[in-house]
């Protein structure tokens, strides 16, 4: 059992990501490819540098997880119309497709998950987390 709230936290956290890496294998995506496709799927084009930031990986490493979505035809590259020097990803149909699919497994997933709270306990977890992310 952890020893603190931290590595309980921490625990509870690898567990939502072991679950969602479960759930997202039988569509073909890692995790990062996965949260890449949402967080792109949120923009109207996205650039490959703040791709990488809200992954929180380096831009080398976001250009193979976006190589890896548009050779998949998840996400498409063109230039910025604002700055032809710098390229936009969006996500293609067939990507809002799978984005929809990933949100549905992550969904079902996270409310088995968290169905052995009761209503009030589920209410006081969004409170305290939301209180500490602020």
């Amino acid at each position: 059992m952890p020893d603190n709230d931290s590595d309980l936290l921490m625990q509870v956290a690898r567990t939502l990501r072991r679950r969602w890496s479960a759930a997202y294998a039988p569509i073909g995506l890692t995790p990062h490819q996965a949260r890449a496709l949402r967080v792109t799927g949120e923009h109207n084009g996205l650039r490959l540098s703040a791709i990488a930031d809200a992954l929180r990986i380096s831009p080398r490493s976001a250009t193979e997880v976006v190589d890896a979505l548009q050779e998949a035809d998840l996400v498409t590259r063109h230039p910025d119309p604002t700055d032809r020097r710098a390229i936009l990803v969006t996500v293609t149909p067939s990507g809002k497709r799978t984005l929809a699919t990933l949100t549905d497994a992550r969904t079902k997933d996270a409310d088995d998950f968290f169905s052995r709270l009761t209503d009030e306990e589920r209410a006081a977890l969004r409170a305290i987390l939301g209180k500490l992310v602020r």
